[in-house]
């Protein structure tokens, strides 16, 4: 059993890529991997850990593989900013189905179906016990979920970004193509830059370097992660300063 005193970090920023929640499908979400996610944070938020999260639209839809096709960039990066709403709408659901307060707030205007990004506000979500879903990126076009990622969670005072991919770390080659790949325990963020090691876009692991953020990569496939890291345990890949 793990107790709030357990815990190493009081806020962090999750940051999810949309082909995380297709699960076992080809395109869309995956209920089954929604509801998984979402009991996750639920336990994290038990201990006290306050969270927050940034989704990708890539299940949907993604604006710069469709500008390669010939769309426009800028209106492909729209149309990329409304899957992550959809996206967070749907982990809003689920989170609200097992008894989670969970607010949306969208970078571009849509009161409609969320609130618009006010920082303080936003803080005091999560002061209340409520998981704050990051949607529609920065609002701008040409910057990434992951550099919106490392933008909110500066913003927010997170002690710790965390980013969920397919494989439990940091490697040095694509491990589902080069059974040789090397996976690494720890890295700084120069290192990162300089060996241009596929985890994030460079604008985003700038922002992390330059505003002290630590960085930790796990598989989300692996169960019970999450909270190995909020107790501060070494799973994954930890980026930080030298």
């Amino acid at each position: 059993m793990t107790s709030k005193t357990d815990v190493r970090y009081k806020r962090i920023l999750v940051k999810l890529s949309g082909e995380a929640l297709m699960g076992s499908t080809d395109y869309g979400i995956d209920p089954k991997v929604l509801k998984r996610i979402a009991l996750e944070i639920q336990e994290l938020l038990g201990l006290g850990v306050q969270v927050a999260v940034v989704i990708g639209g890539g299940n949907i839809f993604r604006g710069e593989g469709l500008a390669r096709s010939g769309m426009d960039r800028v209106t492909g990066d729209h149309m990329g900013m409304l899957a992550t709403v959809m996206n967070c709408l749907a982990m809003q659901d689920a989170l609200e189905s097992i008894g989670t307060y969970a607010r949306v707030m969208s970078a571009i205007r849509i009161n409609e179906v969320c609130e618009d990004y006010i920082r303080r506000r936003a803080i005091r979500h999560l002061e209340k016990g409520r998981v704050v879903l990051f949607a529609a990126g920065t609002g701008n076009p040409f910057f990434t979920t992951d550099t919106a990622a490392s933008l909110r969670a500066i913003e927010i005072g997170a002690e710790l970004l965390v980013k969920a991919t397919k494989v439990n770390g940091i490697y040095s080659a694509d491990p589902m193509k080069d059974p040789n790949a090397v996976r690494y325990p720890r890295l700084t963020f120069d290192r990162v830059l300089d060996e241009r090691l596929a985890v994030m876009d460079a604008t985003a692991i700038v922002m992390c370097r330059d505003n002290q953020l630590p960085l930790q990569v796990f598989n989300l496939g692996n169960a019970g992660d999450l909270l190995r890291i909020a107790r501060g345990e070494d799973i994954g890949t930890v980026v930080y300063n030298q």
